[in-house]
């Protein structure tokens, strides 16, 4: 049998950052306000976290999950050490972590999640699921922070809003997308806050939302918010470049929040969805920061290449 020969670094990146776009429509906007040199490696992250989600939540995904994972993994822990991979995006993905000396834990960590995801269907406390989310979420926001680059001095500081920025979105995106992980099997809302306001797994399959669900997704919207507050005090922690990417990304994802609560909380009904028309109002209002301070920061990378 003849192997494919290894994918070249440019391919693997520009794969990611069609992935980035077909798949994170406001994100990978948010990301066009970034230095054209670090746009490849956070989309060479994306396309990792993606690759991943896609072996365990597509629901055209046929064979056996867990052995796909495994051998995703096997070939992460290769392309990590120097060996070439014809997974498309694992060589962008390994030069992102090797020129940025991301921590291999967090890797590790996202894996160990999206593991979980075949396995564990419900959560019981919110504790429970934010355990869940320091690897499917919150070391997402890690692995991004030296791309990001923080402020000399303020890596340590940032990291923590790094973190709770990804708890936000990914909370975000539960909350949008209860009935789609339904038809997958699970459940992200915990149990214990189903219990408190009255509401029945079945019931997050109805066609609408009843008055108990509205009440307890109004509860966790709340709580998302939260996070966000935690988050937005690290983005002046940020090299300035990197403020107007960062900040468009939490207004953005921060909006489905103001959806589903315009919507009464009704999350079944319809898909929360931010309009092209107000996303590219957001990108506009950051672009003329985002300008200034590229011009002002422009100079050789530490840590990175132009890709």
């Amino acid at each position: 049998m003849t192997l494919a020969p290894p994918v070249t670094l440019t391919t693997s990146y520009e794969l990611c950052r069609r992935l980035n776009a077909r798949h994170g429509r406001s994100y990978y906007l948010a990301t066009r306000l970034l230095p054209a040199w670090k746009r490849p490696h956070v989309h060479a992250l994306y396309g990792f976290a993606r690759r991943a989600d896609e072996i365990v939540d597509s629901f055209t995904m046929t064979g056996d999950r867990a052995a796909a994972l495994d051998g995703f993994a096997v070939r992460t822990a290769h392309a990590l050490a120097g060996a070439p991979q014809d997974d498309p995006v694992l060589p962008a993905f390994a030069q992102t972590v090797r020129s940025f000396g991301i921590d291999h834990g967090d890797v590790e960590a996202f894996l160990t999640s999206m593991r979980a995801d075949l396995t564990v269907s419900r959560y019981a406390t919110y504790d429970d699921l934010l355990g869940y989310m320091e690897g499917s979420a919150a070391v997402v926001g890690t692995m991004m922070l030296p791309v990001l680059e923080a402020l000399p001095g303020m890596a340590e500081r940032a990291r923590e809003p790094a973190r709770q920025l990804g708890f936000a979105f990914q909370l975000t995106n539960f909350l949008r997308d209860v009935s789609e992980d339904l038809r997958r099997g699970r459940v992200y809302l915990p149990l214990e806050d189903l219990e408190r306001f009255g509401v029945r797994v079945a019931d997050l399959g109805r066609p609408t939302s009843t008055r108990a669900l509205r009440e307890l997704l109004a509860f966790e919207t709340e709580r998302a918010r939260e996070h966000y507050g935690r988050a937005a005090e690290g983005i002046d922690l940020l090299t300035p470049s990197s403020r107007p990417c960062v900040r468009a990304a939490h207004e953005l994802y921060g909006e489905i929040l103001s959806r589903i609560e315009a919507a009464r909380h009704d999350v079944l009904g319809a898909r929360a969805v931010v309009p092209l028309g107000r996303r590219l109002a957001v990108f506009t209002r950051h672009l003329y920061a985002a300008c200034v301070a590229d011009r002002a920061e422009r100079r050789v990378p530490q840590g990175g290449q132009d890709v």
